[in-house]
């Protein structure tokens, strides 16, 4: 059975930092490609991070990057996004995604609240 689950939003206030953290089980980790999206109230979900298998290469929204850095833990089948200087606008739900290229398996997690407010 395939978990996804996020870890560590909450409130913050502008300028603060967040690292958001999500834990796998149920498939082998390892050759997915791990992502971080977003979706604030009344907007569509948007990607905000991506890392590849190994981690060789990462990438981000423009929205946030300079502010940000996703790492992944193969070891831990988990995947962090740490972001800095966060700003009213990154208050939104972040979701985990994992996406396998061979067999366009899919993933998500259940999300987690960033609120960015003072």
């Amino acid at each position: 059975q395939v978990h996804v689950v996020e870890s560590g939003g909450g409130l913050v206030q502008p300028g603060g930092s967040l690292t958001l953290s999500c834990v796998a089980s149920g498939f082998t980790f390892s050759t997915y490609v791990m992502k971080w999206y977003r979706q604030a109230p009344g907007k569509e979900r948007e990607f905000v991070a991506g890392i590849s298998r190994i981690g060789r290469t990462t990438y981000y929204a423009d929205s946030v990057k300079g502010r940000s850095t996703i790492s992944r833990d193969d070891a831990r089948n988990s995947v962090h996004l740490q972001m800095n200087s966060l700003k009213p606008e990154d208050t939104a739900v972040y979701y985990c995604n994992a996406w396998e290229a061979a067999t366009r398996n899919e993933y998500w997690g259940q999300g987690t609240q960033v609120t960015v407010s003072s």
